[in-house]
């Protein structure tokens, strides 16, 4: 079995390039909606929940339906993801996502602005 290699291993990590794009946290109850964008969708996934679980989430309606319904009553859904540049010196990827989170705002409040935490 070969040894594992530091610089291999730290390289690997460089070259992964995360989903990133625009999500929503969906009380399945009420089809209230939390909008969010992130450059790593999975792992925001999993700062939520847990911030959520901890009673920590700074929206507080949302984390009030968490508390009152539990996690079975929330849905983690991508809305639409960001493609990286073929540009590899491109890294900031704020505003593109930012746009497109106001986008999805948009778009969900003319459909009902009561679903938005």
């Amino acid at each position: 079995m070969k040894p594992v290699d530091k610089k291999e291993l730290k390289n690997a990590y460089k070259q992964m390039k995360p989903q990133m794009g625009v999500f929503t946290v969906r009380n399945i109850n009420n089809q209230k909606c939390f909008i969010e964008a992130s450059n790593d969708i999975q792992s925001m996934f999993n700062r939520i929940r847990f911030q959520l679980g901890m009673g920590m989430h700074p929206c507080k309606p949302l984390q009030e339906d968490w508390n009152k319904n539990k996690e079975q009553s929330f849905s983690f859904e991508v809305l639409d993801t960001l493609s990286y540049s073929k540009d590899e010196s491109k890294t900031d990827y704020k505003e593109e996502l930012k746009l497109l989170k106001t986008l999805w705002i948009e778009k969900l409040t003319k459909e009902d602005s009561e679903n938005l935490y």
